[in-house]
């Protein structure tokens, strides 16, 4: 198998695009990349400026004497600090015999392996959550789906609920509000109407493509990297994606000949760093099912 029309350029920028469309806490509906920029090594710190808010007084005319306030700085860095890589390689005889090209499928799903480590990262995060965001932990009975139905209520009103009035009352935006649940929760909200069907939620929208549905103002997705903090326990999180903002990039992949084997070989590297830049932006729950 000749490389000699092996373009790294070309590989990079689709196992980067690979690597997006298979994330969930990672997709543009969790997190911002506004700080992304250029990065180019393992370490790379992004600063994050930010300034206090002005003071508001009371005019009193002919009275007050206005002195201008000097508004104060702070910076917190986001530092790319995560690198994982993967190689692999494919001997000559094997390719020869193999039904077509397996190297693309075998970049297809080192990318899948990456998407599924950033996913596992960010979804680490709801630990920065602050205490007046956490609301209180829900004991679901999902040991018979006969009683879905009925769980499905406490789902909607002890859990979706309190964490929408939770953003409600830290002034989150309600526009791109999401929700990230775990399959078994996901089958439970399935039974209830306000979920399913458009015109129980309140919404003129149907299911959607990327998404579970919509319910108490959330698009709920669903991933099995939910945070699992005890046994047959998972912790779901809501917000919006001004909360989390991630930088990352697959800046090196190679194709080349091992010396010790008659082989094709790749080998990529992808570097990324998330931080937690506005906590309040988050509330989450923990749900105990089973």
């Amino acid at each position: 198998m000749a490389i000699d029309r092996f373009i790294p350029q070309f590989w990079a920028t689709q196992l980067l695009v690979a690597l997006r469309k298979a994330l969930v806490y990672g997709g543009p509906m969790v997190v911002n990349r506004d700080y992304e920029g250029e990065i180019s090594g393992a370490g790379d710190t992004v600063r994050i400026t930010s300034i206090s808010d002005p003071t508001i007084g009371t005019y009193v005319p002919n009275s007050t004497t206005i002195v201008p306030e000097e508004l104060t700085d702070a910076q917190r860095a986001l530092v790319v600090d995560q690198a994982k890589y993967f190689a692999f390689k494919v001997d000559d005889v094997n390719a020869r015999q193999a039904a077509g090209n397996v190297i693309p499928q075998a970049v297809r799903r080192a990318a899948y392996k990456l998407a599924d480590q950033v996913d596992q990262y960010i979804a680490a995060m709801y630990t920065g959550v602050p205490t007046a965001n956490v609301v209180p932990a829900v004991t679901i009975d999902t040991s018979n789906p006969a009683s879905w139905a009925t769980e499905a209520a406490r789902a909607y009103n002890d859990v979706l609920i309190p964490l929408k009035v939770t953003l409600d009352q830290a002034n989150v935006p309600k526009e791109g509000r999401y929700c990230i649940v775990p399959p078994i929760f996901e089958g439970v909200l399935l039974r209830d109407d306000r979920f399913v069907r458009a015109d129980a939620a309140g919404t003129t929208e149907g299911l959607r493509n990327g998404f579970t549905g919509r319910i108490a103002g959330f698009d709920v997705m669903v991933s099995n990297n939910t945070p699992v903090p005890g046994a047959n326990q998972n912790v779901i999180t809501a917000g919006t994606n001004i909360a989390i903002t991630l930088a990352e990039q697959i800046n090196k992949t190679e194709a080349y000949r091992p010396e010790s084997s008659f082989s094709d070989a790749v080998k990529g590297l992808a570097l990324y760093g998330a931080k937690l830049i506005r906590p309040e932006g988050l509330a989450s729950c923990t749900v105990t099912t089973g």
